[in-house]
């Protein structure tokens, strides 16, 4: 009896699921998307300009009815700063949420740094030395020996 079952290859470095959960995983330089996660994504970003779409037609509105008041309140608009984005460890979740969080980011860590080893034995089997390995990382030759050589 054959088995029909493909080997995982890797996780979506957003999500954690692995190729075999999903129809497709993009690769990227060391890291994967999932189309589930490229489909949200353009999700957020479609309604993100629909929002920004709406917003600028209600001030292109205001701007007819009085184009005196959209003086005024477009230079009380300019002042104002608009909200920062929350980076995601600095929203307000519960504990769980964060351990949780931890642990796939761990996880895309982890693989991460094996597409990262991967990668320089084969730039080494292509004939790089320690010396532009560690100046594509910004470490030195002797800091890249050490860490990817798997000598002593």
């Amino acid at each position: 009896m054959t088995s029909t079952t493909k080997p995982k290859i890797a996780n979506c470095s957003f999500c954690g699921k692995a190729d075999t959960e999903i129809a497709k995983l993009v690769a990227g330089p060391g890291v994967f998307i999932c189309n589930e996660c490229v489909a949200l994504a353009a999700m957020v970003i479609e309604q993100s300009n629909a929002a920004d779409a709406a917003a600028k037609a209600a001030q292109s509105a205001q701007s007819a009815q009085a184009a005196q008041a959209t003086q005024t309140a477009e230079t009380a608009q300019a002042a104002e700063p608009s909200p920062a984005p929350v980076a995601p460890w600095e929203a307000d979740m519960p504990l769980e949420t964060v351990l949780t969080s931890i642990t796939k980011i761990a996880a895309t860590g982890a693989q991460t740094d094996q597409n990262l080893r991967l990668f320089v034995a084969k730039a080494r089997d292509l004939g790089a030395t320690w010396t532009q390995i560690g100046a594509s990382l910004g470490i030195a030759r002797q800091s890249a020996w050490e860490r990817f050589s798997g000598e002593e």
